[in-house]
């Protein structure tokens, strides 16, 4: 019985929602970090077919973007202003993840 319960309780931890899991860059589902990091568009559709319902976008990268994107994007900015502070040595190497996705989103 507690074998029967283990099993589900793995099943559902991999159906979890948000988890990245199968996201790569090989896969064409994540930008290199050298184009800027982030998500395609092809791994959004692909996130948001994993999590029905989520609202996931692509990153904000125009110039004058409208009001609601214009807040979107302030809004990525501040949450990755905490990234920078969290992990230090990210911050440091102008080629993490990190400080490409913060460029693409014009930080």
């Amino acid at each position: 019985m507690s074998d029967i319960r283990r099993k589900a309780k793995e099943r559902a931890q991999a159906r979890k929602k948000g988890s990245m899991k199968g996201m790569s860059v090989k896969s064409g589902d994540k930008r290199p970090t050298k184009n800027g990091a982030g998500m395609t568009q092809k791994g959004v559709k692909k996130y948001r077919r994993q999590n029905p319902g989520s609202k996931l976008k692509t990153a904000v990268t125009e110039k004058n973007p409208s009001k609601s994107r214009e807040a979107r994007r302030k809004s990525y900015c501040a949450r990755s202003a905490g990234q920078m502070k969290k992990f230090p040595k990210a911050a440091k190497d102008p080629n993490s993840r990190l400080r490409q996705a913060r460029k693409r989103w014009r930080c």
